[in-house]
């Protein structure tokens, strides 16, 4: 899950999104300074990661991009759902796509102060080309997988894989479609957990 599914999954609580959306930039448990909300949303953030990259359906995918990608596979595939999230977005929510991002932005922006610095970097370029809404098309899917490449430690050949979605659209459709459901349960049961 990327950045899109990410929020979407941490239901409608804004500080639990925020952690959520940050939590990447968090290391360890260094919750210094962050609300019972951002917490709950970092610790939300792990828990799909994990539920994630351990499912047999998200390993399929993995599977076909092994051999090229290695291990920028996890990643590759992240971005994938995003993109099949976002189109097929009216499938999961009553709001448009176009207006939850805007709402995602705006939330983001309001609590700047506590960004960690690789967030507040990154949010104008996000804005700018509007990654969220982007996700939804093969354009933005290039320009966000082409950034990833550039940004990664290693050559990953990630802003190729834009072949690979392309070739085998069918088979990640239907395996988004069939893993989705399931990161739901998953997160709606985690944030019920842990209400005070």
């Amino acid at each position: 899950m990327n950045f899109l599914a990410h929020l979407y999954l941490s239901g409608d609580d804004p500080e639990v999104m925020i952690g959520n959306f940050i939590a990447d930039q968090v290391v360890g448990k260094h919750y210094d300074g962050y609300s019972v909300g951002i917490i709950k949303g970092i610790e939300l953030h792990r828990g799909i990661d994990e539920f994630t990259d351990t499912h047999p359906i998200v390993e399929r995918g993995k599977v076909r991009l092994r051999p090229m990608y290695h291990k920028y596979s996890p990643v590759i595939i992240d971005i994938f759902y995003d993109h099949f999230l976002a189109a097929n977005w009216g499938d999961y929510s009553d709001i448009s796509l176009s207006d939850y991002s805007e709402s995602c932005y705006e939330i983001v922006l309001a609590r700047d102060a506590i960004l960690p610095a690789g967030i507040r970097r990154m949010m104008p370029y996000m804005i700018e080309y509007n990654w969220l809404y982007n996700y939804a098309n093969f354009e933005g899917m290039e320009r966000v997988l082409a950034g990833m490449a550039r940004r990664a430690k290693f050559q990953s050949k990630m802003e190729l894989s834009i072949h690979d979605l392309k070739k085998d659209y069918d088979l990640y459709a239907e395996e988004f479609k069939e893993f989705f459901p399931q990161i739901m349960e998953f997160a709606k049961d985690k944030l019920a957990s842990n209400r005070n």
